[in-house]
């Protein structure tokens, strides 16, 4: 198994291990696909982390599992998986932290951009280099974090970027030292996993939909998830808790 799912205290942890970069192969693609498929499902899950073991997080496809050009439909197969990793992450009903250990390029790169909330190493880097493998792919993955100049020369020379540079450019949150990542990590998820459940899936599910609608149609439907969500026990739970000054007790209904 090169994915490896541990869950504690409503925290779920996915590490990627597939000595010694992590690169993804058809196998390793199913079960990432299956285990944030069941994070989704989970009741004692609230958020998950995103991590490789090891010194990299994912140094993108294993060029060794390309598929035969000769076989009729191989392709497509590989492609479908290849877009379905980073969809599982993207749709996943609970939010994911990336916990960026070590270099994350081409499909590793995909990994992170499908997370919610992004914290790398001081040694990470970053890099789309298709291109110097004869391949072509990433635009769709990089412009949703980087301006249109900047995601072209990445895509057009395969360049690498430091972790420092990415942050300067908005697109990670937290840079620390690796012996902080985890913890960063951990504290983070400990925050929203202690928030009321059902308001974390909706807004989990707002955010995805906000990033695909106009400002004035998406207003309109946090609105109704608001509406939806104040009629549940546990923001009645939350208010009174408030009121009461004491921690809040919620049943996920």
């Amino acid at each position: 198994m090169s994915i490896h799912l541990e869950v504690s205290e409503y925290i779920a942890v996915v590490r990627l291990d597939k000595p010694p970069v992590n690169a993804l192969d058809r196998a390793s693609r199913r079960d990432l696909i299956a285990a944030f498929d069941e994070i989704s499902e989970r009741s004692d899950v609230r958020v998950a982390i995103l991590t490789g073991t090891g010194k990299a997080f994912c140094a993108g496809a294993d060029l060794k599992d390309r598929p035969n050009a000769d076989k009729a439909g191989d392709f497509l197969d590989h492609n479908r998986w290849t877009r379905e990793t980073g969809n599982a992450i993207r749709e996943c009903a609970k939010p994911v932290i990336a916990a960026i250990n070590g270099p994350a390029l081409g499909a590793g790169f995909g990994l992170m951009a499908a997370c919610d909330i992004f914290l790398a190493s001081e040694h990470a880097t970053f890099a789309m280099p298709e291109i110097n493998v004869g391949l072509a792919g990433g635009v769709s993955m990089l412009r949703t974090l980087v301006g249109r100049s900047f995601t072209r020369r990445m895509f057009f020379t395969g360049m690498k970027v430091s972790a420092a540079e990415l942050y300067r450019r908005g697109v990670l949150d937290e840079v620390v030292p690796a012996e902080r990542l985890m913890p960063l990590a951990m504290e983070i998820a400990q925050d929203i996993a202690s928030k009321a459940p059902l308001a974390v899936a909706y807004a989990k599910q707002a955010a995805n939909m906000m990033d695909l609608m106009p400002q004035r149609d998406g207003y309109r439907v946090e609105q109704n998830f608001t509406m939806a969500l104040s009629r549940t026990e546990d923001a009645k739970e939350a208010r009174q808790a408030f009121l009461e000054k004491r921690q809040p007790v919620y049943k996920g209904r």
